[in-house]
């Protein structure tokens, strides 16, 4: 039997876990909040950290709540249903600020301005997995696993979401849905009625147009479906190979392998605060995707040059510029390539990294092109730190980056809970060269 721990959780941290220490250890245990007393197991144990599984709480902190879903703990796919939305918002700052100042040594004391919006129905973009086994299913991952948990609901889901995957599983328990599939993705358009699927499966097993026929059939909604056969990599499209999406007065074509925001009630508040007050010369829109900030950027500066690896998005970007009537000049490569050699000389640049961020050297690159704001939105609080410290000079960092002569500093930060019920934060970061 795995170890038992009586333990009393100090803090939540980035990563959905609370932590608490035991006979030198460091803990972490899911689902918890802080001041409450746990029996947890531990699970996992690397040197002096220790990862714990929960097993009851045995003293419950004021805050907690019941949680929505009863799927919450097992399919992994949320962590914070048990606190109530005042309260997640309230951990997550907390989360933010520890995370720049342990990783970065940003010491922001200032104001973190709250972006939130509906906690239960905002994703308009799913994965699901699908068990081959009988009865054929769809669900989640466990955490950390290859098990499939096959789930009757999901409420972060948006309704015409939720829809499509009730119809789905019907399909799966009833034998109609295609065998050899392994994961269906769906994502929905702004007004929440069309949807468009990518289904992956490990190889045809029948012709494309009949594999099509199968899905069309049940989903009266879908508009756009993308067929993929992993063992001849092989894809088939089936309709435009697209959605739109409708935000602060523009239209964007987003294609079924381009990226687009997932929480369908801040769109458009996220839009206008990233680009609020942009006006100037030249803007750079780094990792611009289908152009989402590239497009209100160019009505209000002379030139704007984005950047984006992902060719799918950059095909929309032409397609959404065109349409809106608006000259953008892309690249499509990677940005760290871009920074590398571009001499362009921008009064804002725009950057909308995946987890990863920036990167140390890339963020030392910018910093080099000395511009006079820089407007950073990122998923991941570590990268950020990472990153932040480079622009802003933080002694954390090596020699090297230390003696960069442009420094910034930070003049606003704002929290945007586009992932209610997980432990995700998006933070918008302005940053202002210093004289």
């Amino acid at each position: 039997m795995a170890d038992e721990l009586r333990l009393t959780i100090e803090k939540l941290v980035y990563g959905g876990d609370g932590l608490a220490h035991a006979d030198g250890n460091t803990v972490f245990v899911p689902y918890v909040l802080p001041g409450e007393e746990v029996r947890a197991a531990t699970k996992t144990k690397k040197k002096k950290l220790i990862w714990a599984e929960l097993l009851e709480v045995t003293k419950a902190a004021k805050e907690r709540g019941r949680a929505n879903c009863p799927h919450f703990q097992k399919c992994g796919g949320c962590h914070y249903q048990h606190i109530p939305a005042a309260e997640q918002l309230r951990l997550k700052k907390e989360i933010l600020r520890e995370t720049l100042s342990r990783l970065g040594g940003i010491a922001w004391d200032g104001a973190i301005i709250e972006h939130s919006a509906e906690q239960y129905g905002y994703r308009n973009r799913a994965q699901w997995a699908v068990r081959s086994g009988m009865p054929r299913a769809l669900g989640y991952f466990l955490p950390e696993s290859s098990v499939i948990v096959p789930i009757d609901e999901c409420p972060v889901l948006s309704p015409r979401l939720t829809q499509t995957f009730l119809q789905l599983q019907e399909m799966a328990r009833s034998g109609v849905l295609p065998v050899g599939i392994q994961e269906i993705e769906a994502f929905a358009d702004s007004n929440d009625e069309k949807i468009a699927l990518n289904v992956a499966f490990e190889k045809f097993s029948k012709p494309a147009a009949e594999l099509a026929a199968a899905f069309s059939a049940h989903l009266p909604q879908l508009e756009a479906l993308l067929l993929l056969d992993k063992k001849k990599d092989r894809f088939e499209l089936t309709g435009p190979g697209y959605l739109v999406h409708e935000a602060g007065g523009y239209k964007f074509r987003v294609s079924h392998l381009s990226f687009f925001q997932v929480n369908r009630f801040l769109i458009e508040d996220l839009l206008k605060t990233v680009t609020a007050n942009a006006k100037g010369g030249l803007a750079l829109d780094l990792y611009s995707g289908v152009g989402f900030f590239t497009l209100p950027l160019a009505k209000t500066f002379r030139k704007v040059v984005s950047v984006d690896a992902n060719l799918a998005a950059t095909r929309d970007l032409y397609a959404n510029a065109e349409a809106a009537g608006v000259e953008v000049t892309t690249h499509n490569e990677h940005v760290e390539d871009f920074l590398k050699k571009t001499q362009e000389k921008a009064d804002l640049v725009i950057l909308d990294p995946p987890r990863a961020g920036l990167g140390a050297e890339a963020a030392r690159m910018l910093a080099e092109l000395g511009v006079a704001e820089i407007v950073y939105l990122s998923c991941d609080p570590s990268t950020l730190a990472r990153d932040l410290a480079v622009l802003t000079g933080s002694p954390r960092m090596s020699k090297e980056v230390s003696a960069l002569s442009v420094r910034y500093e930070i003049t606003e930060m704002h929290l945007f809970d586009l992932f209610p019920q997980t432990f995700h934060i998006e933070t918008l970061v302005r940053l202002r060269r210093i004289p």
